[in-house]
């Protein structure tokens, strides 16, 4: 299905990272920040970007699209956390979506691989 199968292991790679790194007992929210800012660009600039779509593989861009939208509000709401409680549910629902955005590109892989 995803024509350029190493353009999305690459942006799952990015995924796995700042899983990784909301993940840690110490959580830098500017790193976090970072992280997600690259991931946006790679996905506009390495993913929207291919030519020759599939008409099965749209549907997967424009979902990631909007998590990855959803994804930013999560953590601009994280860095606005001032409750240890609240950060916590923040840091829940940041890795939440990550893990929803990775199943899709995970399931768009397989496909490919099926074909």
């Amino acid at each position: 299905m995803f024509q350029n199968c190493d353009k999305y292991l690459e942006f799952a790679t990015l995924i796995d990272q700042l899983q990784f790194d909301v993940a840690q007992i110490e959580v830098n929210s500017h790193e976090i920040k970072l992280d997600l800012v690259h991931l946006q660009q790679f996905f506009r600039e390495q993913i929207v970007s291919l030519p020759d779509i599939d008409s099965l593989e749209q549907p997967y861009r424009t979902e990631i699209s909007k998590q990855l939208h959803l994804l930013e509000m999560d953590v601009m709401f994280f860095q606005a956390a001032r409750q240890p409680i609240t950060a916590k549910n923040r840091l829940k629902s940041i890795a939440e979506r990550l893990g929803l955005i990775r199943k899709y590109v995970s399931s768009g892989l397989d496909q490919k691989i099926i074909q």
